[in-house]
């Protein structure tokens, strides 16, 4: 079987539609399948560490004064028009037509879905938003309250929908560290570790964040190798009790370690979720905007207000943080990768 991913990383998009689809892909290929990306070259793209997973990827260029189409909300994001990476993708995918393509793009939708029909046998669209119309046999949105309802008359008759976050798409290490996370929550009596990772893409966020805490506190903060404050932040940290991770490869770990979290409401969401970390929540996109509510209303975070008054509510009733902990871990388990390989085997 071969399998091929179309999706990007930017600045403005952040690093985390690559990071879930390297989540399916290594497991795909842990299992003997071919498996392959296509990739276009934004600035804070994360090609390099596609490669360095093990995972050969297509290049996609981009011109400085590319035309972009304004149909869809998210259009932008491509960085050339619909056409202009069909064009693209079919010079990849004529070679050696695949058994399924997997698309994680909010700038794509049916138009680029149904032109590259010819070249492969399925398709699955991974998705977040339900803003536009899909052709696919199999669609994925993988986020807390995500319901049939949202893709009716949007997707073709017979795709499955796979809804909620049993299929989220987290990295193998989350599922094997939450036993041990879980057991951890529940011996925690005082927050001591903070974990800040507001994505890979952030701008000036982190900093932000930074100068509202102080050294009772052990911080880590994790930082995107592209991220424009980095240097900003690195030298902030020095002689204080900051800790500061360019490209992190060891999330889960770094979440187990850690008694509470102030982060951004994508993708890293469910990683937290699986493992019982609770949270104080940014909005950093507008696309997040039905995740966070989401969680604000079950009680697994707290939607960030004044970090300080926040931190102090939470260390003040210390059974709100076990609260979010608990609501957190029945979210999430991390299993949602080794789901969807056995859905797509089946078909």
């Amino acid at each position: 079987m071969k399998v091929i991913f179309r999706v990007d990383a930017s600045l403005e998009m952040g690093t985390g539609h690559v990071m879930r689809c390297l989540a399916l892909a290594q497991v795909l290929k842990e299992n003997g399948v071919n498996t392959e990306f296509i990739c276009r070259k934004h600035k804070g793209n994360l090609i390099d560490k596609i490669r360095s997973s093990g995972f050969h990827t297509h290049e996609l260029e981009l011109s400085g004064e590319s035309e972009t189409d304004n149909k869809l909300a998210h259009s932008s994001w491509l960085g050339v028009t619909q056409q202009k990476d069909t064009d693209d993708c079919i010079n990849i995918l004529k070679v050696e037509k695949i058994d399924w393509l997997i698309v994680d793009h909010y700038g794509l939708d049916e138009q680029w879905q149904k032109s590259l029909k010819p070249y492969y046998g399925k398709l699955m669209v991974i998705d977040d938003l339900a803003d536009r119309q899909f052709y696919c046999d199999i669609l994925l949105n993988q986020n807390l309250g995500s319901h049939k309802d949202n893709y009716e008359n949007k997707v073709p008759k017979g795709c499955e929908l796979l809804l909620g976050c049993e299929y989220a798409l987290l990295r193998p290490e989350f599922s094997k560290l939450r036993n041990q996370a879980l057991e951890k929550r529940k011996n925690t009596k005082e927050i001591k570790n903070i974990l800040v990772f507001m994505g890979g893409g952030e701008n000036n966020i982190t900093y932000d964040i930074l100068k509202q805490l102080d050294d009772r506190f052990n911080i880590v903060v994790v930082l995107g190798k592209s991220s424009p404050c980095n240097e900003k932040i690195q030298r902030y940290a020095q002689g204080k009790n900051i800790k500061v991770i360019v490209e992190a490869d060891n999330m889960a770990r770094l979440m187990l370690e850690a008694d509470l979290a102030i982060g951004a409401g994508g993708s890293t969401s469910w990683e937290r979720c699986c493992l019982g970390l609770p949270t104080i929540l940014y909005m950093t996109a507008n696309n997040q905007r039905e995740v966070v509510k989401n969680l604000e209303q079950l009680g697994s975070v707290i939607l960030a207000g004044s970090l300080k008054h926040d931190l102090q509510e939470i260390m003040s009733d210390f059974s709100l943080w076990q609260g979010m902990s608990n609501k957190s871990q029945v979210i999430c388990d991390g299993l949602g990768v080794k789901r969807i390989k056995s859905i797509v085997d089946i078909l």
